[in-house]
């Protein structure tokens, strides 16, 4: 990329700064303009991060200079926002889900094809190095058949009932909760690794705390709660705080997830388990540097990070030597080092390493179909 691209990044809550920051690693790409929901916002929040220009939404799509835009607004914006951008001729990178609707996921499926302008969904969690390892692993025949696949996803920030954001809310965050935010990018990396396509489900939730206390006044993803009992007001919750679901895959194989936000001590834990008939994968996000091997008819093994012991497939993704620890900040730097190598060339590639807007409508699906069948507490096909 010889030719400096220039973005705009739409929303400043949690992952808003997190695009910022992974975009300012990665040359020639300039962050030159930040959107928020009113102009006084948008000029603080930009002063604040250090970006030159700050808009509101419609504003920012008359600027002829912007040539990609990041979405990273509550859930129920992104469908509208994603539509808008791509109607202006710019290229975007919408954070997941990619619509709260099957049938606006649909519908900007159909306008990214048409227009070719590149298109990605942030499921940046394939851009650990060691997911994408073992990807390459399992397209070389190191795992085998595939016989069966564990995973869950748990997390503590919603543990407590004082506990509380927008992803609570329905009408701003859509039907499910666990499973689309968290749960969207296990089910992305299950299939992303295996090559194998979900064929049917089997849903159970639960809702931990049925009411929620809460705030009177604005906190933000992951801050500091320092509030008292008169701060808050009690509501009830309908959407789950704990999920398992059954899996069913088109080889025949059988899988099971399990997606929580209420499990104490566990931060961000990412843990998927792949049982094939030459080896066992095991891959833990919170140790992401590391990936257990495991063996019937000789000692297991622990692959460490290192660019000199990946398959060079994988070993793009590494951008320090073994023993200098990459992680979840750095899945952002490379998705978007591939995705921006494609906004260089001014259209979507043919077929993509990154994942799309096609991806985003993939999940969108498995998720309503999760949530239909823990509805009818039935096995449900996709």
């Amino acid at each position: 990329m010889s030719q400096t691209i220039k973005a705009a990044i739409v929303g400043t809550g949690f992952i808003g700064p997190a695009h910022l920051e992974a975009l300012r690693r990665i040359p020639n790409v300039e962050v030159v303009a930040l959107v928020e929901v009113n102009q006084e916002l948008a000029n603080e929040k930009a002063k604040m991060l250090g970006i030159p220009r700050a808009y509101t939404f419609d504003e920012m799509l008359k600027q002829a200079d912007i040539d990609v835009v990041h979405i990273c607004t509550p859930n129920f914006l992104h469908y509208s926002q994603a539509k808008a951008v791509m109607e202006a001729e710019k290229h975007v990178i919408c954070e997941k889900p990619l619509a709260v609707k099957i049938h606006e996921a649909e519908e900007l499926v159909k306008i990214a094809s048409a227009t070719g302008l590149v298109n990605a969904v942030h499921f940046n969690l394939r851009y650990y190095p060691m997911v994408r390892q073992m990807k390459v692993m399992r397209e070389k025949g190191e795992l085998g058949e595939v016989y069966s696949i564990m995973g869950s996803y748990l997390q503590d920030w919603l543990f407590l009932q004082t506990d509380y954001n927008w992803r609570l809310e329905p009408d701003k965050s859509g039907d499910s909760r666990a499973i689309a935010d968290i749960g969207s990018h296990l089910l992305d990396i299950t299939e992303y690794v295996t090559g194998l396509k979900i064929t049917e489900v089997m849903a159970d939730f639960s809702t931990v705390h049925k009411t929620r206390l809460k705030p009177l006044k604005p906190i933000e993803t992951y801050s500091g709660k320092m509030l008292t009992m008169d701060d808050y007001q009690e509501v009830p919750i309908n959407t789950e705080d704990h999920a398992t679901v059954m899996l069913r895959f088109d080889n025949g194989s059988k899988g099971s997830i399990t997606v929580s936000q209420v499990n104490a001590g566990r931060k961000n834990r990412l843990n998927i388990e792949i049982a094939g008939s030459k080896s066992n994968f095991e891959f833990n996000s919170e140790r992401p540097n590391e990936l257990w091997i495991g063996k019937r008819e000789k000692a297991n093994e622990q692959l460490m990070k290192d660019p000199s012991l990946f398959h060079r497939e994988a070993s793009s993704l590494i951008s320090f030597p073994g023993g200098h620890n990459e992680g979840f900040p750095d899945t952002s730097k490379q998705m978007f080092k591939e995705v921006y190598a494609a906004i260089a060339t001014g259209k979507q590639p043919e077929n993509p390493s990154f994942p799309t807007f096609a991806d985003g409508l993939r999940e969108l699906i498995i998720g309503e179909r999760i949530v239909e069948s823990n509805k009818k507490q039935a096995w449900v096909k996709i």
